[in-house]
């Protein structure tokens, strides 16, 4: 058989131009990538580490009072982050002195947040949880620690600052390694615990220390524009918790510690699948609200409907994939794990699966940056209601299941109900 010379010189041709076209938008998505490859590796480190080397038990454990603090964390950052990136790149056009103002006064607010959610904790937990509340206190720091990491993040990301950002995370991640490695294999359950809070600690001085340009002045603009925006896009977080992450909660109420574990071993690894697509929306995120500042909605219309296109095919292809490759997977590296539980719930966490690379690029890379947050807010709120009580009654009538259909059900009528209107509305505003 003869080569083509002349068709790869096309096809590399073709490549070029591509990349050439879309250049900023590449060399931003590959440093987002590595960014979050250090980032979320070392979380997904301990993650496996937990997975091999803690019984059934004590992992759902770690994984329940995760899902707790995470719980509390999403009210301790409630939007800030997001809206701070979306300000951020805004201000870098229009406004000099208010961009060095984003830092200090949204630090202010998770602060406030951080200090009245760690009260509520301390007077709460010990009722609520009982022997599990003092897991609780070993992550307590990391109310205040991860929203304002995540603030950081939002920062750099307006800038569009993506290779210092990956830089800073990929050098903590790596000296992160022996430390955590040596704190769960010598104190197991706790030493998981703690090392979440050593990476956050050392990422967050990083990331401080990365950024100079901002000052120590109270300004109540800005305050006031990230506060309500935060806020909009902080219910539509609630919303999607609800119906996402909340079900975890009422399995743990239903002392399914078990069931958590291996739900959230599923959940972990499909996490890790999705994270280029929100990525992606990440990077080209700055670049919509440029988009919606000069009020060009034609080009968000054309550019949501290809992005729709695309996506579902390729989530369907990969979640048809994963079905047959994740049980052997498991099998193979994380045989403590292999059981009827996963079978059981593996299905449906394709579902979920599917249905979020539906919706990371989309939501994270045109819906917030553009202003529809609100419309956001309004759906997730809804949505995440029904399917709290959904869980809720079908766990009480069906066991366990009931919660993992209750999420799958959830996660398809966002993805499809959320796009239909959100583009309905962008027609309406081309018109």
């Amino acid at each position: 058989m003869q080569s083509n010379p002349r068709g790869f010189s096309k096809m590399g041709g073709f490549i070029k131009r591509q990349y050439n076209s879309h250049k900023q938008t590449a060399d931003n998505f590959i440093w987002r990538s590595l960014q979050m490859l250090g980032q979320q590796g070392i979380t997904f480190f301990i993650f496996i580490l937990c997975a091999r080397l803690l019984t059934s038990f004590n992992f759902g454990i770690y994984n329940y009072i995760l899902a707790i603090i995470f719980f509390l964390i999403m009210f301790g950052d409630f939007g800030i982050s997001t809206a701070t990136s979306k300000y951020v790149a805004e201000y870098n056009i229009t406004d000099q002195e208010k961009l060095r103002a984003v830092l200090f006064n949204s630090g202010l607010i998770i602060f406030a947040l951080a200090f009245i959610l760690s009260i509520l904790a301390v007077s709460v937990g010990p009722w609520y949880l009982g022997d599990k509340y003092v897991y609780v206190l070993y992550l307590l720091p990391l109310i205040f620690m991860s929203p304002m990491t995540s603030l950081y993040d939002g920062v750099y990301r307006g800038l569009k600052k993506f290779r210092q950002l990956a830089t800073i995370s990929m050098v903590v991640s790596i000296v992160s390694v022996l430390p955590v490695y040596f704190l769960v294999r010598s104190y197991g359950l706790t030493g998981a615990l703690i090392s979440q809070n050593i990476f956050y600690f050392v990422l967050l001085l990083s990331l401080g220390f990365g950024h100079g340009n901002f000052t120590f002045k109270l300004n109540k603009s800005v305050i006031n524009e990230i506060g309500a925006y935060s806020f909009t896009y902080g219910i539509a977080i609630l919303g999607n918790y609800l119906f996402i992450r909340f079900g975890i909660l009422i399995l743990g109420h239903y002392h399914y510690i078990a069931e958590i574990g291996t739900y959230e071993l599923l959940n972990k690894m499909f996490m890790i699948l999705v994270l280029p697509f929100t990525l992606l929306g990440q990077v080209v995120a700055p670049n919509f609200a440029e988009f919606a500042v000069r009020k060009q909605y034609g080009k968000i219309l054309e550019k949501t409907k290809k992005y729709t296109v695309y996506f579902f095919v390729l989530g369907i292809v990969l979640g048809t994939a994963l079905y047959f490759i994740i049980p052997n997977i498991v099998k193979i590296f994380i045989p403590n794990q292999y059981n009827d539980l996963l079978f059981a719930i593996l299905p449906f966490s394709i579902i979920i699966f599917v249905t979020n690379i539906w919706a990371a690029t989309v939501d994270a890379g045109i819906l917030v940056p553009t202003g529809y947050a609100k419309l956001m807010a309004k759906f997730y709120v809804l949505l995440g209601l029904c399917g709290t009580i959904l869980a809720i009654i079908l766990c009480n009538y069906i066991g366990y299941m009931g919660v993992i259909y209750s999420f799958a059900l959830t996660n398809l009528v966002m993805a499809v109900g959320l796009r239909i209107i959100f583009i309905r509305d962008l027609y309406r505003s081309t018109l």
